[in-house]
């Protein structure tokens, strides 16, 4: 078992390589997951939208190609290039910022900045039961009362929990990508100080990947 620091730079560099040997992995054509974000953010008035994990921007560009300003980070600077690559070629550079974000460390945003945060499969990475806490809070802090967070988790019912290597904590290294599989207890955990107001699940990819979308607002002062 490897130290948790070394395991979460191992996956940063792991994914680094996955965006540069195959860009644009994951399409063009938003996540379901955002497009039933793009719903609840609208619904609710949102006007800016924090991506966490962004990649290279599937969803982000749908967010402004639907109007929102967009704030989109992850670690991956190759990633992040190929996104404002096409941020340009599809017109909506002026609504997309991007900024390389480790979510481990504290958010370069001030607080009560964004209407809106969206996650998809950010927070089941490689990130410790403390670690996700600690960035719950700093989501806490950078939305603005009401604020929403969208977020969509693997859970320990997917088919691939316990299943390759162990890195405790529920995090399990299967094909070079180490994954916290999240139990209910953590989702509750981790909308202490929350309005929780839904956990859908549902399945992705051919496996089928088994996860949980779970929205969440900051209760009005």
């Amino acid at each position: 078992m490897v130290d948790e620091h070394e395991l979460g730079d191992a996956q940063r560099a792991h994914w680094q390589e996955v965006y540069t040997a195959h860009p644009g992995m994951y399409g063009e054509q938003p996540s379901t997951p955002a497009l039933h974000a793009a719903t609840v953010f609208r619904t609710a008035g949102a006007r800016t939208v924090l991506e966490l994990g962004a990649g290279h921007g599937r969803d982000a560009l749908y967010f402004a190609r639907e109007g929102f300003t967009v704030h989109a980070t992850d670690f991956s600077a190759t990633a992040l290039d190929q996104l404002r690559k096409a941020a340009r070629e599809q017109g909506v550079q002026d609504r997309v910022t991007c900024e390389v974000q480790d979510v481990r460390r504290p958010l370069a945003l001030p607080d009560a900045s964004v209407d809106g945060v969206f996650a998809h499969m950010l927070l089941c990475m490689a990130l410790t039961t403390q670690e996700l806490h600690t960035l719950l809070t700093e989501l806490h802090r950078v939305l603005r009362p009401g604020g929403t967070l969208v977020y969509t988790v693997r859970h320990t019912g997917d088919a691939h929990y316990g299943a390759g290597t162990p890195h405790g904590d529920d995090i399990w290294e299967h094909g070079g990508f180490a994954v916290h599989f999240f139990s209910r207890e953590l989702v509750n955990a981790l909308a202490e100080g929350w309005e929780l107001t839904e956990i859908h699940a549902f399945e992705e990819g051919e496996l089928p990947r088994r996860l949980w979308r779970v929205t969440q607002r900051v209760p009005l002062e």
